[in-house]
């Protein structure tokens, strides 16, 4: 052993098998049509969220999903599956960026040295990657086929009466114009407000405006032009095929509450000359409208307001035009709002109501304009209360409880032709009056906006994109990959203007064209980089049909397993999907969603307790881990922390028990030379126990990896462990089957055992790794011998293995029988006995 302090010598084999598997290529995927491919495996995708590569490392946060998927893809491919299990990297990004202007390194070269490290830790975990397939979203071909998708968003529009995406170019066959095919494609720019970071140079997603503030930088609210997908055009299909999906019920809420699918009216009201439509999912309130509040951000609100009051509106607009949308939705917050001096009037009464606006409407929302009826809504209620606002009620409540701020159902009251119908009939009966007297119509909402895709940085993938005479076209697809140019400086002027903006030589081209200088956002590369892993070197396509054929099979998700962080349950998820459905519309794939199963690992914090992070000073870095007790303690002890989908804290003290089994593992098989124990011996097991404990093992193991249950699977080799410690002779046959159970889990520890055991007993050197998952034998599992405890007045005196039928009388002799038990019985008498067969004797004696 080269280093006594050691359990077992895991610093000496673990780079060895590492090394002889990238050598060997041992998990090396064909794809139909190449070498090796077998046509009549199934197939199992299973897939990691690919990490960011950050200038920390790994921290044993990331091992924790990279484990499981894994071990079941070393499972699958014992069970005779092509298994791809690929390994890339989301390399562009804000942090990249922000990085690279704090250390004056260019991002490029930061990137490519994080994705270095990443990837020798994560050879170090001693991962089953094809690593043929890895990809990063930084790297030229990648680019190219992420602008390529973006130009099949561009160059298509979605058409309603078929409820899908089709090409552009129908359009154009029926004559539509230009500016009217522009109007409605899936990729389109619009003027719209947005978060601008001055500091950060950028446009941040609502989303992660509350990330950046924490962190001390400037966010406010500006209107600018911008790349907009029009993802709404999706929001009942991305609800709809949620059902198809096997995924926790937790996130596919998340997404359809992020979707917020509402069914309603909408109704028009006007104030002087102008008309503003607002939505409502309860239209049978409408004679409860006291007051209408617009977004501060609508446009109707400077022509609206009087001259008395436009010092006070303008005030107020400036005042909130910081605040991020969570801040303003916050129920909790005090109410805030200025009076616009106009009045709205009531389509159902003619009643003149104030226009007001408050930040806890907007513009992103519906109309940008709400009815207010402050009897039966929570926020409504407090802003009338705070400014004094007429409250009507106009629902009484089922069960006579207070109906200020009552929002369920009950019956209509002052509500004119509405009076005592109940919610439901008078919901019904008011859309029938507003579409009978045009003012409003049925209208179902989604509270889904449409995705903004722009960012000013200089890391991100550039549009391909060419402008002239204001207007916008395609870059030709043979002109693609579009890479961003060098560039010096990238670090933000503090003005909206792109950082591409200053690479004029590259801008400008001929004849008065110049090229798009916004960014993609980095959520474009992680959209279907799942995809370009089924075919990673392909010229000609983002994926041939072939691969994605066999690889996507016939389930409605691409991927049959995917595994990562609930911080991902709505955007990437939702985004992703969104992209593969234009896909798939448009004919490039044939199945409509990515990810067939979902599974989100649970956090590990430290062992304080607390999320992870540098600033609690609790980050704990693998390398340490995997130097101190081994690569398969690290695996080990990250499954058997509980359940996958568990939060749990880190403890360094269960790294050392995992390793204690290990390492018993090891000493039952080898000696402290290094040479094979001769308790291993190629003899047939005629231990019955042992054999029901081998096959229970094999047979629980499988089913427990089937389930994600790795802890529980843990346990019981454990168990297995145990028994062959107990027994004077191991049979060679029963312990390679165990080392095959046991190779997913720890694969360096069992392949060198294997090693030696085949090199001793002169067997075909093999590699765990590739041979077949052993199958149980049902009849070796029944019990024909259990472990009766013998109890004498209701204390636990012995244990004895009796046959599992064993009639009372034969029990009853062999506890008599034990030393332990006569100690507690000679000279007393026996008052009672109580049997249990198979479990439990209890001697009642005085």
């Amino acid at each position: 052993m080269s280093d006594s302090r050691k359990p077992f010598p895991f610093a000496d084999f673990e780079p060895k098998w590492q090394s002889r598997w990238d050598a060997e290529k041992t998990f090396r995927t064909p794809n139909p049509g190449e070498e090796g491919f077998d046509a009549s495996k199934p197939k199992y995708f299973v897939l990691d969220m690919f990490p960011y590569p950050s200038g920390a490392g790994l921290h044993v946060g990331h091992p924790e999903g990279y484990t499981a998927t894994d071990i079941i893809g070393r499972y699958k491919r014992m069970r005779g599956f092509n298994v791809l299990h690929p390994m890339g990297y989301d390399s562009f990004g804000l942090p990249a960026e922000q990085y690279a202007i704090k250390t004056g390194q260019h991002p490029a070269i930061t990137t490519a040295a994080n994705i270095e490290t990443f990837r020798r830790q994560l050879k170090s975990l001693g991962f089953a990657y094809d690593w043929e397939r890895e990809i990063a979203t930084t790297d030229p071909e990648y680019v190219r086929w992420t602008q390529w998708i973006f130009l099949q968003l561009y160059n298509s529009y979605f058409c309603e009466e078929e409820n899908k995406a089709k090409p552009v170019s129908v359009l154009e066959e029926k004559g539509w114009s230009r500016d009217e095919i522009d109007q409605v494609r899936l990729a389109y720019v619009a003027d719209t407000p947005v978060w601008w970071s001055p500091d950060l140079g950028t446009v941040l997603a609502n989303e992660e405006v509350e990330e950046w503030k924490s962190k001390g930088h400037t966010v406010e609210r500006r209107p600018l032009r911008q790349w907009m997908l029009r993802i709404t055009k999706y929001a009942q299909r991305l609800i709809d095929e949620l059902d198809t999906l096997d995924w926790p019920e937790g996130i596919k809420l998340l997404q359809k509450n992020w979707i917020g699918r509402s069914e309603g009216a909408e109704v028009v009201f006007t104030i002087g000359e102008k008309q503003v439509t607002v939505f409502t999912t309860r239209p049978d309130t409408l004679f409860g409208a006291t007051y209408m509040v617009l977004a501060p951000e609508h446009p109707f609100v400077s022509e609206i307001t009087t001259a008395g009051q436009e010092e006070a509106v303008e005030a107020y607009r400036k005042s909130i035009s910081a605040k991020s949308d969570l801040d303003r939705t916050d129920l909790n917050k005090d109410k805030s709002g200025v009076f616009t001096g106009a009045y709205a009037v009531n389509p159902v009464s003619g009643e003149e109501i104030p226009v007001w606006i408050a930040d806890y409407v907007m513009m992103g929302y519906g109309t940008g304009a709400i009815m207010a009826v402050p009897a039966h809504d929570e926020r409504d209620y407090e802003f009338a209360k705070k400014f004094d606002l007429p409250i009507r009620q106009v629902v009484q409540p089922k069960d006579e409880s207070n109906w200020q701020g009552y929002t369920a159902a009950g019956t209509a009251v002052n509500s004119g032709f509405l009076d005592g119908m109940p919610t439901a009939k008078a919901k019904a009966k008011m859309i029938e009056w507003l579409v009978a007297n045009e003012k409003g119509n049925r209208k179902v909402q989604f509270k889904l906006r449409d995705w903004l895709f722009s960012r000013q940085r200089y890391w991100g993938e550039p549009f391909p994109i060419l402008w002239k005479d204001g207007k916008h076209f395609a870059l030709p697809e043979d002109e693609l990959p579009l890479l961003a140019p060098p560039l010096d400086d990238y670090k933000p002027s503090g003005t909206p203007d792109p950082l591409l903006s200053k690479a004029r030589d590259w801008v400008e081209l001929p004849d008065g064209v110049t090229r798009e200088t916004n960014t993609m956002p980095q959520w474009a590369g992680s959209c279907w980089y799942y995809m370009r892993y089924c075919d990673p070197g392909n010229t000609d396509r983002f994926i041939s049909r072939e691969a994605e054929n066999y690889w996507a099979d016939e389930k409605p998700g691409m991927v049959d397993l995917y595994v990562g962080g609930t911080e991902h349950a709505v955007l990437h998820l939702l985004y992703a999907r969104f992209w593969h459905k234009v896909l798939f519309d448009l004919g490039h794939v044939h199945t409509p969603e990515p990810f067939q199963k979902l599974v989100n690992q649970g956090l590990i914090l430290g062992e304080d307790g607390q999320k992870m992070s540098k600033s609690r000073g609790n980050v704990v870095n693998p390398d340490d881990v995997v130097n101190e007790y081994g690569a398969d303690a690290l695996r080990l002890y990250e499954m058997f922390m509980g359940p996958l989908e568990q939060v749990k804290p880190w403890q360094m003290k269960g790294v050392e028990g995992v390793s204690r089994f290990l390492a018993r593992v090891w000493r039952l098989a080898v000696t402290e030379e290094g040479e094979l124990t001769g308790k291993i011996q190629d003899v047939e097991c005629t231990d019955k126990e042992l054999l029901r404990v081998v096959h229970e093992t094999i047979k629980k193991v499988g089913e427990d990896i089937e389930k994600l249950s790795f802890n529980t699977a843990i346990s019981q080799m454990m168990i297995c462990t145990n028994a062959f410690t107990q027994t004077e002779v191991v049979s060679l046959k029963e312990f390679i089957e165990f080392l095959t159970v046991l190779n997913p889990f720890a694969p360096h520890l069992s392949e060198e055992i294997h090693e030696l055991i085949c090199a001793k007993f002169d067997r075909p050197a093999e590699m765990l790794s590739e041979m077949v998952w052993p199958e149980y034998d049902a009849q070796a599992l029944i019990r024909t011998e259990c472990e009766l405890v013998v109890q004498v007045n209701g204390k636990l005196r012995d244990r004895i293995w009796m046959a599992m039928d064993a009639p009372e009388e034969i029990a009853k002799e062999k506890a008599f029988a034990s030393e332990k038990v006569q100690e507690h019985i000679n000279g007393k008498t026996l008052r009672k006995l109580i049997y249990v067969p198979g479990k439990i004797m209890n001697l009642v004696v005085s």
